[in-house]
């Protein structure tokens, strides 16, 4: 049986995985943001450490059996976000986290410092990055910079909590601007930008290797017998991708989560930093990946649920649905709640509906934020497109994945049949389960990371795709207009 844990950005997730790639189990535990300022984000790493502990306790109290037969764990988590230790382990501030915006300058200021930055990582400096988190506490907090440690990654602090190891694997680092990525070590010249060294880094594994072992403690507190592997694992986006089967070339996948990614499996380094593209390590060895980034997807329909009283996502999906037949009646949303990566790089950008009547309704504004965040998916696969990816199949996981409106939506104005997989919600935390089998018992990536059974494929929609043409071109419009007020509002 394999563990698989999921620090995402608003729970926790767990999952047991039997030795037939069957899930078994799973139990999860919510999480919360702070935003103590405009274009801030954090959350405090005990909060995620205590999450984790009722994650896995929960599967203990109703699948204890199973839970004791666990011979290995993986690891998967939101990625970017810093967080900071001292020499004795404790947590110095609260970590800033991956969607956090208030290091936009700092960013020039890293590319100043190292003028091979973008060679080096093979991505722009961007405020979510890790590396000019850094610079900003530096800056702001000089008092904390100076106790600094260890930098870890969200995931590798719960494994820190684990195992008492500081480790970090090539996927999840990548995110870092720290890592030389084409060479899948650190870089003494981006460390040395940010004012740290190598002695302030975990230690690289690849991400289907062990990384260290589960305390005795903890065994005994979660009845595992015997000695329990933790895997490298990944960045949540990497291990999504060793869910649903996405660890070879002209495979690719669109998670629609908190965040929105589209993301296509590489044979090698292929870095196209002008455009936004993100090209990282993937968790495999040997093996590279693109991917584009939107800031809001689910979080996009899930904030407008909650400020327009629906109730549940689930409610104003189906008020969504019912006003299709009026779609273009339907405002224009601009889904830059936390500011946007591919393909504009604008921590600045904001939140936008735009054509709001009086007969505006919930649904419209349901339907808009729907096609909204797909005509985000669509400016990404653009820049994806002209990077060279192969997207011609592509599978959809994440909590978004349970609606099929939104899928008939994406699949039209992306152009491209969009497959469904059973257990594609899951996500990141099958993904991690597989990596903690490999670790554990070895196996061909391809063999044990292959896609789950297909539910279904949604084809395009000619009709739909149709009527929605002409509104991504207004869409694309709207932003490049408000971009300059964007940046003014900030001080408003």
């Amino acid at each position: 049986m394999y563990l698989g844990i999921d620090l995402g950005t608003s729970g926790v997730k767990a999952v047991l995985l039997d030795g037939d790639d069957r899930i078994t189990a799973q139990s999860a535990a919510p999480l919360d943001v702070s935003t103590p300022r405009p274009r801030w984000s954090e959350q405090d790493p005990q909060d995620w450490w205590a999450a984790a502990c009722r994650a896995v306790d929960g599967l203990k109290a109703e699948h204890g059996g199973a839970l004791s037969a666990v011979r290995a764990i993986g690891l998967s988590g939101q990625m970017h976000g810093a967080t900071l230790l001292d020499a004795r382990g404790g947590v110095l501030r609260p970590a800033i986290l991956w969607n956090d915006g208030r290091a936009d300058a700092e960013c020039a200021g890293l590319e100043a410092r190292a003028p091979d930055s973008r060679r080096i990582t093979g991505n722009l400096a961007m405020p979510g990055f890790t590396a000019p988190k850094l610079l900003w506490v530096a800056a702001h907090e000089p008092e904390v910079f100076a106790r600094v440690a260890k930098v870890l990654l969200p995931k590798d602090y719960l494994r820190y909590r684990m195992s008492g190891e500081y480790v970090a694997e090539m996927s999840d680092a990548s995110g870092t601007l720290w890592l030389d990525v084409a060479r899948r070590r650190w870089s003494e010249e981006m460390l040395a930008a940010t004012g740290l060294g190598p002695e302030h880094m975990p230690r690289l594994v690849e991400g289907s290797e062990p990384s260290a072992g589960l305390s005795p403690a903890l065994a005994r507190r979660w009845g595992m017998a015997g000695e329990v592997v933790i895997a490298g694992g990944a960045g949540d986006n990497a291990a999504g991708a060793a869910g649903i089967g996405t660890v070879a070339p002209g495979r690719a996948f669109l998670s629609l989560g908190t965040s929105g990614v589209l993301f296509a499996a590489d044979r090698a380094f292929a870095p196209n930093p002008e455009r936004a593209v993100h090209a990282f390590c993937h968790c495999i060895p040997d093996t590279w990946h693109r991917m584009s980034v939107i800031l809001s997807a689910a979080a996009a329909l899930a904030w407008t649920a909650e400020v327009t009283g629906a109730g549940s996502e689930a409610a104003l999906l189906a008020e969504a649905a019912d006003a299709e037949r009026r779609l273009e009646r339907a405002p224009l949303f601009l889904p830059y709640l936390t500011g946007e990566r591919t393909p504009h790089n604008d921590p600045h950008a904001k939140g936008v509906f735009f054509g709001l009547a009086q007969g505006t309704s919930r649904g419209d504004l349901g339907w808009a934020v729907l096609t909204g965040v797909a005509f985000a998916f669509a400016d990404g696969c653009d820049a994806l497109l002209e990077a060279g990816a192969g997207l011609d199949r592509i599978s959809v996981i994440g909590g978004g994945a349970r609606s099929l409106l939104w899928g008939r939506i994406l699949a039209a104005v992306l152009g491209r049949p969009l497959t469904y997989h059973a257990g594609g919600e899951v996500g990141p935390a099958l993904g991690a389960a597989r990596l903690a089998r490999l670790a554990e018992s070895g196996g061909r990536p391809d063999e044990v990371c292959a896609p789950p059974p297909v539910d279904r494929v949604v084809e395009p929609e000619e009709a739909l795709a149709g009527r929605l043409a002409g509104r991504l071109e207004r869409w694309r419009a709207l932003y490049r207009i408000l971009r300059p007020e964007m940046r003014r509002f900030d001080g408003a």
